[in-house]
C-alpha cells in the first residue's frame, strides 16, 4: 500500500495513547526509577545483614520499593489504564509517606530504625512526599491529553 493511501491517525477520530514517559513525565520515571533501587537496595541489605533489629522499618522500605517500581512500570508502560493504575499507587505512596511520616513523629519508639518514609521522607530530601503528588498532577494531566 502507497504512503498515500494511509489515513493519518488524526483523521480517523482515533485518539492516541498519551505516552505517561514523555516531557515531565521522563523527570518522574527517572525518580521513581532511582528510588525503586534505592529503596530495594537499602531493604534487601537491611533485611540480610539485620532483620531482627528493625523488621517493620525494613518491609516499610520493601513495600515502598515494591510501589515504586510498580509506578515505574506504569509510567513507561503508557497508555490510560497504566495511567488510572499508576494514580492509584501514586495516592498509596502518599497515603503511606503521610502515615509513616507521622507514625515516626508520634511514636519515634516503634521504629529502631528509618524507613524511606520515616519523618515525611527526611532522610531523601524530602522526595518520597513530593513524588507522588507531583505524579499525581502530572497523570490527571495525562488523562486531559
Amino acid at each position: 500500500m502507497p504512503d498515500t493511501d494511509r489515513t493519518p491517525a488524526a483523521a480517523t477520530d482515533e485518539k492516541q495513547p498519551f505516552d505517561l514517559g514523555t516531557g515531565p513525565g521522563r523527570v518522574l520515571v527517572w525518580f521513581y526509577g532511582v528510588f525503586t533501587v534505592a529503596a530495594a537496595s537499602r531493604s534487601i541489605v537491611q533485611m540480610i545483614l539485620d532483620f531482627g533489629r528493625a523488621p517493620l522499618a525494613y518491609v516499610l522500605s520493601a513495600v515502598a520499593a515494591l510501589v515504586y517500581g510498580f509506578i515505574t512500570y506504569s509510567l513507561v508502560r503508557g497508555g490510560e489504564k497504566a495511567r488510572r493504575t499508576a494514580l492509584v499507587c501514586c495516592a498509596a505512596e502518599l497515603l503511606g509517606v503521610l502515615v509513616v511520616g507521622t507514625w515516626t513523629m508520634v511514636e519515634p519508639s516503634a521504629f529502631a530504625d528509618a524507613t524511606v518514609w520515616s519523618d515525611f521522607g527526611m532522610g531523601y530530601l524530602f522526595i518520597p512526599v513530593i513524588l507522588p503528588i507531583t505524579g499525581m498532577m502530572w497523570l490527571r494531566r495525562a488523562r486531559k491529553a
